[in-house]
């Protein structure tokens, strides 16, 4: 069974934020899929249990607020106990511009507080990651930037990548992984 986590901030005040990337792309990707389960509540996250390439797989939305994402991934991994070689945690990266991404195997959470609960709790750094690019504005305090809105252009910058992403997903369900990154990282634009 795998598991793919997308992060992000419960509520509509944060549904449009550069921090919500990895609730949206989940959102884009069923929707692609024609996923049309309805979300169960649980685990202190919202989650959908569906059927890809023969094989169960788990789509979590923590609802602990990103700080606290740990809980939840924590509380399902246990409960349908998902090895961590199967845990995909999708989340946006301050590191790459908008319109880039990057898969990884592991690696630290580069600041980020989502990835550094996840890591907290799991005890470990060995969970696969894919990261999305927000660019970084370093005018503006790191917590404005990432909690504001999106301009028109960077929606459709990263809903433009959501269709590769989509792409790049469904290999990641027939692919070793370290194909998968042979496949589709690439250089910072």
């Amino acid at each position: 069974m795998k598991l793919i986590v997308g992060l992000g901030n419960p509520g509509k005040e944060y549904s449009n934020t550069r921090h919500n990337i990895g609730f949206n792309f989940l959102d884009f990707y069923l929707d692609y899929k024609k996923i049309d389960d309805k979300w169960t509540s649980k685990f202190d996250g919202k989650y959908i249990q569906t059927t890809i390439n023969g094989e169960k797989v788990l789509f979590l939305k923590p609802q602990t607020y990103m700080n606290l994402s740990g809980d939840s991934v924590r509380k399902i991994v246990d409960y349908f106990d998902i090895s961590i070689d199967d845990i995909l945690v999708v989340s946006d990266d301050l590191d790459l511009n908008i319109g880039n991404y990057k898969l990884k195997s592991n690696g630290s959470c580069g600041g980020h507080n989502g990835l550094r609960d996840i890591e907290n709790k799991l005890g470990t750094s060995n969970f696969k990651r894919l990261k999305i690019g927000i660019s970084n504005n370093k005018e503006l305090d790191t917590k404005d930037y990432v909690l504001g809105s999106l301009s028109k252009e960077e929606k459709n910058s990263i809903s433009e990548l959501y269709k590769d992403l989509c792409v790049v997903l469904d290999d990641y369900f027939s692919l070793p992984f370290g194909d998968l990154m042979s496949k589709y990282n690439r250089k910072n634009k």
